[in-house]
C-alpha cells in the first residue's frame, strides 16, 4: 500500500497500532486515515470509534480479511462507527486508489 500511494504522489505516515495512530492524529492531523481492523495493543473499531469520537471530521478508510457478508461484519461494522469506506482484502490497486481519491474528495 505504501509503494502504491507514495507512487501516486501521497504521503505517508505510518502507524505501528491503532493508539500510535491516534496519537500521530492529534500531534498532526493528516487528510486521510486507513486502518486495518484486527490489529495488536487497539484494534480498528477502537481506533475509529476514538478517532471519531475526538475527530468527527476525520476521514476514514477500513480494510479487513473478514468476509463481507452478514450484517455482524466488521467492514460493515466500520461503516457504522464512521469509516467513509471499507475494503475487502485482498484488494487491487485500482480499489485502493478509488477509495482514497473518493474519500479525499468528500465522496
Amino acid at each position: 500500500m505504501r509503494f502504491t500511494l507514495e507512487e501516486e504522489g501521497y504521503d505517508i505516515v505510518d502507524a505501528e497500532n491503532g493508539r500510535a495512530g491516534i496519537d500521530i492524529y492529534r500531534q498532526s492531523p493528516t487528510d486521510l486515515i486507513i486502518t486495518d481492523i484486527i490489529m495488536p495493543d487497539y484494534e480498528g473499531m477502537e481506533t475509529i470509534l476514538a478517532l471519531k469520537r475526538e475527530f468527527p471530521e476525520a476521514r476514514i478508510i477500513a480494510m479487513s480479511g473478514s468476509k463481507p457478508s452478514g450484517p455482524a461484519s466488521f467492514l460493515s461494522m466500520a461503516e457504522k462507527l464512521g469509516a467513509g469506506h471499507t475494503l475487502t482484502k485482498p484488494f487491487r490497486r485500482a480499489e485502493l486508489l478509488s477509495a482514497v481519491r473518493q474519500s479525499l474528495n468528500g465522496h
